[in-house]
């Protein structure tokens, strides 16, 4: 029996700072741009604002690429373009810089950090930053047995609530969340219908390297028997993840929730982060307020998480590589919506009419005497300041 209660991310976990976005939505209007006129990326800003609890958004300086790896046993039945056990082969080629992940953020100038959970490979292939949290080699098949014990998945959770520490003590102000697996999207697909309620041609999808008509069949049909297997622990997620999910899977949900208690914005890419954030938003119901969806894969198990939990992906790119690439598209947006939202200047106070532009406007001044109707403006003059007003004095002037 598992000691860990995931019933208190519920009370751990708040929304993002209410007050400060209606603050936001304020400066907005006072904004010199017309309200509106730049799209999502008000609203983007906004949300920044409230996440951070800042108004104005303070600069995005130190985000952050976090991959979580592993291997899993369905792969064996043929359901990736990938061999099985290969996913360190991708891993190698992440930290070298081969891969499309690679590329895009040394382009951005984002560190990329991996996670190996579950690889098949001796743990010695890495360097002990990558393979200290690993929980076992390689994951089950999950269309005839069990993914992890129960142990282990809640071991591989806990890997990733300290990751999320980890990179929020550090200064990380944005994680952009992928993987690197093989067989992955499988038990992704498995977690997505189970929690959708839907049979598993629905949520089936062809991979990061696109797979033929006769894997997809086969793949197909291994969602269908695991979802037999999850079906009854729907209940409970921890064990919903032991049976059907992985290590790396358990560890992706750990690292959400977490980073939701830590108020740290994560951006999710594919599939695999999605169905990780729906188990997510099953075991705590405010946590997908601190995630955003980076793209549309065109994966239909990402689409239907995606729609369960209300997050619309902010570019739709058809990425399907995984690794994080198609969200880590969307980090220069991200940031383009914090600096307008931080730097487009207020429009300037209307100024008040000074006081005499107020008595030249037709204000009477008081050392005046009004003018009766029909009476000549010259008839009286007024008496001016230290005249005398003795009685006399005028007649003693014509004298």
């Amino acid at each position: 029996m598992s000691s860990l209660n995931l019933d208190d991310f519920t009370d751990l976990i708040e929304r993002p700072d209410g007050g400060v976005r209606h603050d936001a939505e304020a400066r907005r209007e006072r904004r010199s741009v017309p309200p509106g006129s730049l799209g999502r990326l008000d609203d983007l800003g906004e949300w920044l604002a409230a996440a951070q609890g800042s108004v104005p958004v303070r600069p995005l300086e130190r985000p952050r690429v976090v991959l979580f790896a592993g291997d899993h046993g369905v792969a064996e039945l043929g359901v990736s373009a990938r061999p099985a056990g290969s996913a360190a082969e991708l891993v190698r080629e992440v930290l070298e810089g081969g891969r499309p992940v690679s590329v895009l953020a040394r382009r951005l100038k984002v560190p990329v950090r991996v996670v190996d959970m579950s690889l098949d490979c001796d743990p010695g292939t890495f360097p002990e930053d990558v393979v200290r949290h690993r929980v076992r080699r390689g994951s089950g098949r999950i269309d005839v047995e069990d993914a992890l014990t129960l142990e282990e998945a809640e071991a591989a959770f806990l890997a990733g609530v300290a990751v999320a520490d980890e990179e929020a003590d550090s200064g990380t102000d944005l994680v952009v969340l992928g993987d690197v697996s093989v067989g992955g999207t499988t038990a992704a697909g498995v977690l997505v219908a189970a929690l959708c309620g839907t049979d598993a041609s629905v949520v089936t999808g062809r991979g990061g390297e696109a797979i033929d008509d006769l894997a997809w069949m086969r793949k197909c049909a291994a969602i269908r028997d695991a979802l037999r297997r999850a079906r009854p622990v729907l209940g409970e997620q921890l064990r919903l993840l032991a049976t059907v999910g992985g290590a790396d899977l358990a560890a992706m949900t750990g690292f959400l929730l977490q980073c939701a208690v830590r108020k740290l914005p994560v951006v999710l890419d594919g599939v695999v982060a999605a169905a990780c954030a729906l188990v997510g938003q099953r075991i705590a119901f405010r946590a997908p307020d601190w995630w955003l969806a980076g793209q549309r894969s065109g994966e239909p198990g990402q689409a239907k998480a995606l729609d369960r939990m209300a997050l619309e992906p902010l570019l739709d790119q058809g990425v399907t590589v995984g690794e994080g690439a198609g969200a880590l598209l969307a980090l220069p947006l991200v940031q383009a919506a914090s600096a307008l939202a931080a730097e487009l200047p207020e429009k300037p106070e209307p100024k008040q009419p000074e006081p005499e532009k107020q008595a030249a406007a037709g204000e009477t001044s008081v050392l005046e005497k009004p003018v009766a109707a029909g009476e000549s403006p010259d008839k009286e003059k007024p008496v001016a300041i230290g005249d005398e007003a003795e009685p006399g004095k005028a007649a003693r002037a014509e004298g």
